[in-house]
């Protein structure tokens, strides 16, 4: 290792040292790799151990490297959803002193697949269409801070399960652009466009290698990305008029916002037309509603529809409490409901198996268990019963979504394979011409 490598590092990790940073990132070996499911990229990009955690690291020029480094940091103070950036590694040289390029390294993003390893010929539409609707959700969340994207692609996106649907975080922010005046309604339909046509070509290819069900139509689900970004964008932006005797229609407009994942700072309100009307335009501040009122009551640190769901069970918690014991607090009995309901069916999982799905996202799949339990059995089925149901029957046979290592390529579940994934080299066809 040469003494003048270069390290750019906002916490130094004097781990970062003991990768073979003088050989040419295709050339590592297993000793310093890790096999996982990764996205289509214009770089070379792997996985590494990095002191008992997983890192992605990518080759490119330190120009390239040093900014989208600066660029995620910044994303991240804004709290948009991306990857964690750790470092640039520049003055590469072999050992003959021959240059070699500069690499970013990033924290791999634990229970994240991207899209392709999310499709077989076993998934079908619904799956797609939820892959696009996270993806829309997470582009109206960067214009909303002034991010152009200019690369907008389910390749350049990781997905995590969040109750039932997925939430979507950046991988690639190479070809980004933070404006601080903000975006354009030019710039904004710009990525929608190069959306559209990448997710249409993205599907096409999975359509070509028979990695798609014949159901999808590739270029309408590519399409969908447009009208659900829109929408999302209208209820955040648009203003509202209502008779002046229907104000009770504000805090059901508030509820929506919730519901989509956002806060309102303040509420613009004022009268016309003698008094008859008021005019409702929401000043949005940042998403994240259910994650933020989970993790002040509990602690834990859920995606939002997960929160969400948890939020649900734990307020019928905090209601039949209150009931029984009205003298209780809110926060009190939110501690309460942590120790002796969640804690305890996270804590029932079998140490092997929590490699599995994320503690909420169990806890979440688990009260979705006993809901089918109760309906199929016409009772109310305790919650520790339905969690050793679920483990037995389900959460064993699911696949390791904490780092989805060391696969068998033949497995009794539907799913893409690992290696195959790895090795496939997709041809890209000729789908412009359908989109």
């Amino acid at each position: 290792m040469r003494s003048d490598l270069r390290i750019t590092s906002a916490v130094m990790d004097a781990t970062l040292l003991d990768l073979p940073w003088d050989e040419p990132l295709e050339q590592w070996t297993d000793a310093d790799v890790v096999q996982l499911p990764k996205g289509i990229s214009r770089h070379l990009v792997r996985f590494a151990r990095l002191g008992g955690r997983v890192v992605a690291i990518k080759e490119t020029t330190p120009e390239m490297a040093t900014r989208e480094y600066g660029m995620l940091r910044t994303l991240q103070r804004l709290e948009v959803p991306c990857v964690e950036p750790l470092a640039v590694i520049a003055d590469r040289v072999d050992a003959d002193g021959n240059p070699l390029a500069a690499a970013l390294v990033t924290r791999h993003l634990r229970f994240s697949l991207p899209y392709r390893a999310l499709y077989s010929s076993a998934l079908k539409e619904p799956t797609a269409q939820r892959l696009v609707d996270a993806l829309a959700g997470l582009l109206v969340r960067l214009h909303l801070v002034g991010f152009y994207w200019g690369d907008v692609s389910l390749s350049n996106t990781l997905f995590r399960r969040d109750a039932g649907a997925f939430a979507a975080y950046l991988v690639d922010a190479e070809t980004g652009t933070l404006l601080r005046d903000g975006l354009s309604d030019g710039r904004r339909e710009d990525d929608l466009e190069i959306a559209r046509v990448n997710i249409a070509g993205e599907l096409l290819d999975l359509a070509a290698g028979d990695r798609l069900d014949e159901s999808i139509d590739p270029v309408q689900v590519a399409g969908s990305i447009v009208d659900q970004y829109r929408s999302l964008w209208h209820e955040l932006h648009s203003d509202e008029v209502l008779p002046a005797d229907e104000r009770w229609r504000i805090s059901a407009r508030i509820e929506r916002l919730n519901a989509l994942g956002y806060d309102i700072g303040e509420l613009a309100i004022r009268t016309g037309d003698g008094g008859t009307t008021v005019r409702i335009q929401p000043k949005v501040v940042d998403p994240g509603h259910h994650h933020r009122r989970l993790q002040s009551l509990t602690g834990i640190d859920a995606q939002e529809n997960q929160a969400r769901r948890l939020l649900n069970d734990l307020d019928e918690y905090v209601a039949t409490q209150h009931d029984l014991r009205p003298y209780v607090g809110d926060e009190a009995l939110a501690h309460e409901w942590l120790e002796q309901v969640f804690q305890p069916i996270v804590q029932s999982v079998p140490i092997e198996l929590r490699g599995k799905l994320e503690p909420a996202e169990i806890f979440h799949e688990v009260l979705e268990h006993r809901w089918f339990l109760s309906e199929r059995e016409q009772r109310e089925v305790p919650l520790a019963e339905a969690a050793e149901q679920y483990i037995a029957t389900q959460l064993a046979f699911r696949r390791d979504e904490a780092a989805l290592l060391d696969l068998p390529l033949t497995m009794t579940m539907p799913i893409v394979t690992v290696q195959g994934l790895l090795d496939e080299e997709d041809d890209e066809g000729d789908w412009r011409d359908r989109v």
